[in-house]
């Protein structure tokens, strides 16, 4: 599809003024139109432009920890499969027999030795090679020479697992992965050393949660962006990390942004402390940052947890919001002394992201009105949420 034929699509869907209006400085620029948030023609075009040209995140690597392992996903409406491979390598393949187009995997399972089709009973091994086709010359005779099981490999998707994160490139045409996550991961060796990330451990127990939440994917984003939000949805996290105590963050290029704090202490107050990382600098010890990843992926970086907070869209105005927890080392992450902890630490964050859900759910409701134009931006408060709606913007027009 040409440039001139995809903004066609657009405009038939929305003004495309509106979307050109967002590039505007930050004083003078409006939003992304309501359509935007609202329309299922719009989703649509967003899947191929956003979800299936960039690197979304489909779930974590912990979610599958064994070989054989696999889970269904659907990545609006694209039906997709996780495997963990017995080289421990994971794969992501499009689930779908290459017989009769069956979808092979309907719920999480640990499989064998192979992913046999429920259909006709053909079978794929851990790494998408069509092992068996049972009669397939005829009763009891499982090969032909007519046929070639090579080219009926499952297809496997571009992915890549960082920070245990399961990133996937469906049309193949996004910049190497190294190169799209270079940029934050220069910008955390401040705090972590590459062999630090190999620490972090998904708990096990109290590790996971999720929400759904009446809204479009992109007001999650958007939120988590700013700290504007702090006093009036948050007003006891307010108390412990003030407004003041935080700072913008804006990565170039543009590929993450959100806002860091100056006062970050460990929320849940005891005699025991989680693992803190070794590598992190004494003299940044009181600071987080909490930024998103386009397109969706928020992440919590704190000297003794992280949390992945990961997006899947349903539809127009509805989201699946899942949070994954992170500790240091085997024993923060999953030991007896610490669970109480834990269970608390999770708590925390569950009130916080669910005191957002009444903030993303308002905005969604806004968005039904005929007069409002996409809405202004703080100059001052608003710049990196301003900096994520260029980024849509310019992957919806480029």
């Amino acid at each position: 599809m040409s440039k001139k034929v995809k903004n066609q699509v657009l405009s038939d869907i929305l003004e495309i003024e509106k979307i050109k209006s967002v590039n505007q400085p930050i004083d003078k620029a409006h939003g992304l139109p309501n359509e935007c948030y609202t329309s299922t023609e719009y989703l649509e075009y967003e899947k191929e432009k956003i979800f299936k040209d960039k690197w979304p995140v489909i779930g974590v690597g912990s979610s599958v920890p064994n070989p054989g392992d696999a889970k269904p996903y659907n990545l609006l409406g694209i039906p997709l499969i996780i495997i963990r491979g017995r080289d421990n390598k994971i794969r992501i393949f499009h689930n779908v027999c290459s017989h009769r187009g069956f979808k092979l995997l309907e719920e999480p399972c640990s499989l064998k030795n192979i992913l046999r089709c429920p259909y006709h009973s053909w079978a794929y091994n851990f790494e998408g090679k069509l092992v068996a086709t049972p009669h397939i010359g005829g009763l009891n005779i499982h090969e032909s020479e007519k046929f070639d099981k090579t080219k009926s490999n499952l297809k496997e998707v571009r992915a890549k697992v960082w920070m245990d994160m399961i990133f996937v490139n469906i049309n193949n045409n996004e910049v190497e992965f190294k190169k799209y996550i270079k940029p934050l991961e220069d910008r955390w060796l401040k705090f972590i050393s590459k062999e630090d990330q190999n620490l972090l451990v998904h708990s096990n127990n109290n590790g996971y949660f999720n929400l759904e939440v009446k809204s479009n994917w992109k007001f999650a984003i958007e939120n988590y962006c700013e700290s504007y939000h702090l006093p009036t949805i948050h007003p006891e996290l307010n108390k412990v990390s003030n407004i003041s105590d935080h700072y913008h963050i804006q990565g170039l290029p543009n590929r993450f942004a959100g806002q860091g704090s100056n006062k970050y202490i460990q929320p849940i107050k005891g005699n025991k402390i989680f693992n803190n990382f070794p590598n992190w600098p004494k003299n940044l010890s009181k600071k987080a940052e909490y930024i998103a990843l386009f397109p969706n992926v928020m992440i919590g970086l704190h000297i003794d947890h992280v949390y992945i907070f990961w997006l899947e869209p349903i539809a127009a105005n509805k989201t699946k919001e899942h949070l994954e927890m992170y500790y240091i080392g085997k024993e923060s992450a999953n030991g007896k002394e610490l669970e109480s902890m834990r269970k608390e630490n999770t708590k925390f964050w569950k009130e916080v992201m669910s005191e957002d859900i009444k903030a993303v759910e308002g905005m969604q409701k806004g968005r039904s009105s005929p007069v409002y134009n996409g809405g202004n931006f703080s100059p001052v408060m608003d710049n990196p949420t301003h900096q994520f709606h260029k980024w849509i913007a310019n992957n919806l027009t480029e």
